[in-house]
């Protein structure tokens, strides 16, 4: 049996997706990972399986950032300090993603800075 804390998380197992694009069957479990429900979606549309709103970036931060691309190395760094004291939701979402597809849902314009990008690529250091 292999140890899960040594296994590698592939591409297809961990994914990031706007949660405006329409859900497809293989994003697996579905987890919104913003502060504030993204306006404009329902809840029938989101076919989510988790809102884990304590895994978005503080209010505080998010509202720093404000997503401005100039900011973006600082924010990963405050980001990732704020995750490490997160180990129980990091690793309940790691394993599922060991053991079936997760897509990381995010709210925000930019695909390549939010909140979701950080957090997987600290999912998958785990």
């Amino acid at each position: 049996m292999t140890d899960s804390r040594f296994r590698l998380i592939t591409e297809r197992q961990l994914r990031i997706k706007r949660i405006y694009d329409a859900p497809a069957g293989s994003d697996g479990y579905r987890v919104l990972v913003d502060r504030v429900w993204p306006r404009g979606v329902s809840k029938q549309r989101a076919r989510l399986d988790a809102w884990l709103p304590d895994l978005a970036p503080s209010a505080r931060l998010r509202k720093w950032f404000g997503h401005d691309p100039a900011r973006w190395q600082e924010f990963r760094r405050r980001y990732r300090a704020e995750l490490a004291r997160k180990a129980v939701l990091i690793s309940s979402i790691r394993h599922r993603a060991l053991d079936e597809p997760v897509t990381l849902l995010y709210g925000a314009r930019d695909p390549l800075h939010n909140q979701a990008v950080v957090l997987k690529h600290f999912i998958e250091a785990a």
